[in-house]
């Protein structure tokens, strides 16, 4: 339980190192970034998986690289369900979804 929360704090604290890292991208605050990790890892978890079902012809067709856009949408849709994250453009959604997702990697591998 207690490795769970670490995560989870450890990851609310990627979020505001993505926010500052990345323009036009704000969070208001800690907690804020703690309700993004919890939304982000649910639509991660639930809704993630049946879009990339879904797309998954012209996935193939890119060669994964619609992941990306798929990746910068789905953190549009969190930033856009916590009050407090402002998103100002795709490019910024884009730019942080590549971030977190390389930080998530990192805290990956050093969690194991």
């Amino acid at each position: 339980m207690l490795k769970i929360i670490l995560k989870w704090v450890i990851f609310a604290l990627m979020i505001m190192l993505v926010g500052w890292l990345t323009p036009g991208l704000a969070v208001a605050n800690f907690l804020t970034a703690m309700l993004a990790a919890v939304v982000i890892a649910l639509i991660n978890a639930f809704i993630k998986p049946v879009i990339m079902m879904l797309t998954l012809p012209i996935n193939f067709l890119t060669l994964g690289l619609f992941t990306l856009v798929i990746n910068a949408l789905l953190f549009m849709f969190a930033a856009y369900l916590v009050p407090g994250i402002e998103v100002s453009g795709f490019l910024s959604a884009l730019l942080a979804s590549v971030l977190i997702s390389l930080f998530s990697i990192g805290l990956s591998k050093i969690s194991d």
